[in-house]
């Protein structure tokens, strides 16, 4: 079955070149040219990937991001005209999985879409777990589900911040570096910036610890990456 790439920018060349191109790898896409379309169609059909364009009428790029991600974890990719460190970390921070800054080479774009997918073909084949279920300290992951509570608060987690925390709590005391993060959690050869992992362990943070200034699950183990708290287990 084609995988499907919902590919969402207000100039149409781009998205007649996008489309193209994508279509040549044997992609099935679909096209909109607003915030609010991309919307509409993001509710009746579950792509692999969004392609979103920051800048659209209507809906921004960081409204239609965060309104999905209150209904799907379907990966969002932000498509940006600024390079500015601010504007890649707001789409991190509304929900986007990865961001291009335009203009861009149409490699790089089928490279990240392919990496993406990849982690989620690894994601969808059937494979023994070691644990469905995950309960450390007052943190409890269902695996299956998908789902993560504190307690008896249920946390809204993106796929990569499941995927990164999953990696973390399956392994603690051990310290991966960015580098090997983004191999892992955003896949092989993942062409991103390790700044990328900063920002999502940054919003697990504020959303799994009760102090994220003073974390209890995931550690910083500075000058080299993260680790989960090992004394928890």
């Amino acid at each position: 079955m084609a995988r499907k790439v919902l590919v969402v920018d207000d100039e149409k060349l781009i998205v007649k070149g996008i489309r193209f191109s994508l279509e040549q790898d044997g992609f099935e896409v679909e096209c909109a040219y607003d915030g609010e379309e991309a919307l509409e169609k993001a509710r009746q059909t579950e792509y692999d990937v969004v392609l979103l364009d920051v800048m659209l009428p209507k809906l921004n790029g960081y409204e239609v991001c965060q309104s999905i991600r209150e209904f799907s974890q379907m990966p969002i990719i932000m498509l940006t005209a600024k390079s500015d460190d601010m504007e890649k970390i707001l789409g991190l921070e509304y929900g986007a999985d990865d961001y291009i800054t335009k203009p861009f080479n149409i490699l790089e774009v089928k490279a990240r879409i392919k990496a993406i997918m990849r982690r989620s073909a690894r994601r969808e084949t059937p494979a023994p777990e070691p644990a469905s279920r995950l309960v450390i300290g007052d943190l409890v992951m269902d695996t299956e589900g998908r789902r993560v509570f504190i307690g008896d608060r249920e946390v809204n987690l993106t796929a990569k911040e499941f995927d990164l925390l999953e990696l973390l709590a399956r392994n603690p005391g051990k310290v991966y570096s960015r580098e090997k993060l983004l191999s892992i959690v955003w896949g092989y050869e993942y062409p991103g910036d390790v700044r990328t992992v900063d920002v999502h362990v940054r919003r697990l943070r504020e959303k799994i610890e009760k102090n994220p200034s003073d974390p209890q699950y995931v550690y910083t183990k500075w000058g080299v990456g993260y680790y989960f708290n090992s004394s928890l287990s």
